[in-house]
């Protein structure tokens, strides 16, 4: 599966064994060589924010997102990448537990949003993400 294989992938999600099971997903099925994890939208944007000042930015090619966590959900932080969206050059993924048509609808009015999923996920979800 090396065709699937991208060399940086990002999770910003505060449920840890959410976090546990996509980070051994991604490990077993060699989806990433390298995997970032932020517990929330700001210290993901932060790291973005720094990331861009560089002359070559090390930035993942796909970002798994979840809609609530504190300090910086994932509302505020599609907000707050949105004018970075073209720099990041990346997959991103809205990833939550929401069933509520009006939030993926809204989700959706992110251009930059590749696509929402629900939670769980499972591999050949997983297949998506990390598929070039």
């Amino acid at each position: 599966m090396t065709d699937t294989l991208v060399k940086k992938a990002c999770i910003i999600d505060d449920d840890k064994l959410y976090v546990s099971l996509i980070r051994m997903l991604i490990r077993k099925n060699k989806f990433a060589v390298e995997l970032l994890v932020f517990e929330n939208g700001k210290l993901a944007f932060n790291y973005f924010k720094e990331e861009l000042t560089k002359e070559i930015p090390s930035l993942p090619e796909v970002i798994l997102l979840d809609l609530n966590m504190p300090i910086m959900d994932g509302w505020e932080f599609l907000e707050a990448v949105e004018p970075f969206a073209d720099m990041l050059n990346a997959k991103l993924f809205v990833v939550s537990s929401t069933i509520n048509p009006l939030e993926v609808s809204k989700v959706n009015n992110h251009k930059f949003v590749t696509a929402f999923m629900t939670k769980p996920i499972n591999k050949e979800a997983m297949v998506r993400f990390f598929t070039k």
